[in-house]
């Protein structure tokens, strides 16, 4: 088992994964990032130093480049080879504001090449690396299960086939005895830049599921295959 408890959060540059690295970080983790971009990766950084935060520093990732995704796993592999906890958080929206009938299919490409093969990709790259360190990958995602309040095409497909691959490899993994840990976490409705910061009755913001996200990965507790609503979708 590592000595350090070390964290790489993708897409931490803004949103949920900003939320999740900050709290990790206020709760003892060291925190890696992964952003697209180096300007939006520093001031990030420099955001969360500000904030007594130990970041080891940050990758390059962008989840449609498979190629990309493989060297990142190697530079990973390399600087931080202590790292016990993915958080799969990076993703796109896709278009929210279409009905299926008028989905585009490169939306729904784009989508999940993103969410969905990216995420695969990465994780499967980075698997020797975790188990050597008997850690835990824990996926943002949301309910595979059809909401009638907000159910945009692209995005949920793309998310319930990441659930899928949640359960697939919690079973392998058991049935391998890989000493890795696979989870998924529903955060609910929060306010972030990828749905326009919408702000209903029943939403939370970044810094509530930041902390609360933190609390669920330091409980000691196994959440082996476990798809775990940090606030569920209220019926208004």
């Amino acid at each position: 088992m590592a000595n350090e408890k070390i964290v790489l959060v993708t897409g931490a540059n803004k949103g949920i994964g900003f939320g999740i690295a900050k709290h990790l970080g206020l709760s003892g983790w060291k925190v890696v990032i992964t952003a697209r971009d180096e300007q939006r990766a520093e001031n990030a950084i420099a955001q969360l130093k500000s904030e007594g935060i130990d970041v080891l520093g940050w990758v390059n990732i962008e989840l449609k480049d498979l190629e990309g995704i493989e060297r990142a796993a190697k530079e990973i592999g390399e600087r931080f080879p202590e790292l016990t906890l993915l958080v799969n958080n990076a993703g796109i929206p896709g278009d929210m504001s279409v009905n299926s009938e008028n989905t585009k299919l490169s939306d729904i490409r784009e989508t999940l090449d993103v969410n969905f093969v990216g995420t695969w990709a990465l994780t499967k790259a980075l698997v020797p690396l975790i188990a050597q360190n008997s850690g835990r990958i824990a996926n943002i995602t949301v309910p595979s299960e059809i909401s009638p309040y907000w159910h945009p095409l692209a995005y949920v497909a793309s998310k319930a086939a990441q659930n899928a691959l949640m359960g697939v490899m919690a079973i392998e993994f058991q049935q391998s005895n890989t000493p890795i840990e696979i989870f998924s976490v529903h955060p609910g409705p929060t306010t972030t830049d990828l749905n326009g910061n919408m702000s209903l009755p029943g939403f939370h913001d970044i810094e509530t599921v930041g902390q609360k996200f933190a609390e669920l990965i330091n409980d000691g507790k196994s959440h082996q295959g476990e798809f775990i609503e940090l606030y569920p979708i209220v019926k208004e």
